[in-house]
């Protein structure tokens, strides 16, 4: 299979000569997921890292009285791991589970870690990904703490509105910390201005 989209999305990223970029490439493995697979499952060690390519996938973890409360939603052009459990060798306290059939490029924490010691240009990449992914949880839960629901419910259909067309209103309002009889009147009221 090529890994075509895989180098464009690298030579997008990362400013350098194709024979790097096909040596970022090499390691990558394809893997799809059906949908309701599980890329990672709670309570196990997180060991890969991927590219998606195609489809959506959804973290989520259980709360104290056992409801499952999505933490994030994966897009195409995104990569997908559970930072906690893949850095610091930990098990997860998050499950990843595809929300459509899925398909993506696959690579091992060691494979990524050759990687980061080896090519600068990669190395680059991988901070930036990090601080652009830290940013991003920051304002996430600070969303959670100084915005209305209704700000966060226009905020991610501005900012993903095809969550809506793949994800339940259940796992959509657990992720915007609201009851799904809140997110509905929060719908209803957006629908009618």
């Amino acid at each position: 299979m090529s890994k075509d989209a895989l180098i464009h999305f690298f030579q997008l990223n990362i400013p350098t000569s194709k024979q790097v970029i096909n040596d970022i490439v090499a390691p990558f493995e394809e893997r799809d997921l059906s949908k309701n697979d599980f890329f990672l499952t709670e309570g196990k060690l997180g060991s890969e890292y991927m590219y998606l390519e195609q489809g959506f996938l959804r973290a989520f973890t259980l709360n104290t009285e056992g409801a499952e409360v999505t933490t994030h939603f994966y897009t195409p052009r995104s990569m997908v791991f559970e930072v906690a459990s893949f850095f610091n060798r930990t098990i997860s306290q998050e499950s990843i589970q595809a929300m459509t059939d899925c398909k993506g490029y696959v690579i091992t924490f060691e494979q990524l870690n050759h990687l980061f010691h080896t090519i600068p240009e990669f190395r680059e990449f991988g901070r930036s990904r990090l601080v652009t992914g830290f940013v991003a949880l920051k304002q996430r839960t600070l969303s959670l703490i100084n915005e209305t629901a209704e700000e966060r419910y226009k905020n991610l259909l501005v900012s993903n509105p095809e969550i809506f067309q793949h994800a339940p209103l259940k796992q959509i309002a657990s992720y915007l910390g609201v009851t799904d009889t809140s997110l509905s009147r929060i719908r209803r009221d957006f629908q009618k201005k």
